[in-house]
């Protein structure tokens, strides 16, 4: 597969025509993560932020497979080279309900994805990365660096 992470920078981004391929675009990009990582997911209910959280989960080597956290707001996946945690913001209604979450904690601790993280944009760090998912007409996403 080709990298396809400098598509991410051009306005037009990475077409994803399978959810499939959105997992696949994860795993792909998992290999750039470390410890620290933060990537805020963003976009409309169904645009595949949860496969490609599925994809990364899977390229760390995580022992669970990822679902969405709208209702837990945090999900933990250990076991692989990194500890992923995937928070889902979209039923906060303040930041200050992250503390109770260990929010801070998790940033330092592995690879944090955040399904709505454009919600809160000031708990983001300035190098968090911040992804866009938008579904096209035809049903395929795309998928790029803001």
């Amino acid at each position: 597969m080709a990298n396809r992470k400098p598509e991410l920078f051009r306005h037009e981004g990475v077409i994803c025509r399978t959810p499939e391929e959105t997992a696949a675009l994860g795993a792909e990009l998992a290999a750039d993560f470390m410890v620290g990582s933060v990537v805020s997911l963003e976009g409309t209910l169904g645009a595949g932020k949860t496969q490609f959280t599925k994809g990364v989960a899977q390229a760390l080597g995580c022992d669970a497979e990822a679902s969405s956290p709208s209702f837990a707001l945090l999900h933990e996946y250990p076991g692989g080279r990194v500890m992923l945690f995937h928070y889902d913001f979209y039923r906060l209604d303040e930041a200050d309900e992250l503390q109770t979450a260990g929010y801070d904690d998790c940033l330092a601790a592995g690879v944090t994805l955040i399904e709505w993280g454009n919600k809160f944009l000031e708990v983001l760090p300035p190098d968090a990365w911040r992804l866009q998912f938008e579904i096209l007409e035809d049903g395929s996403r795309r998928i790029r660096k803001l």
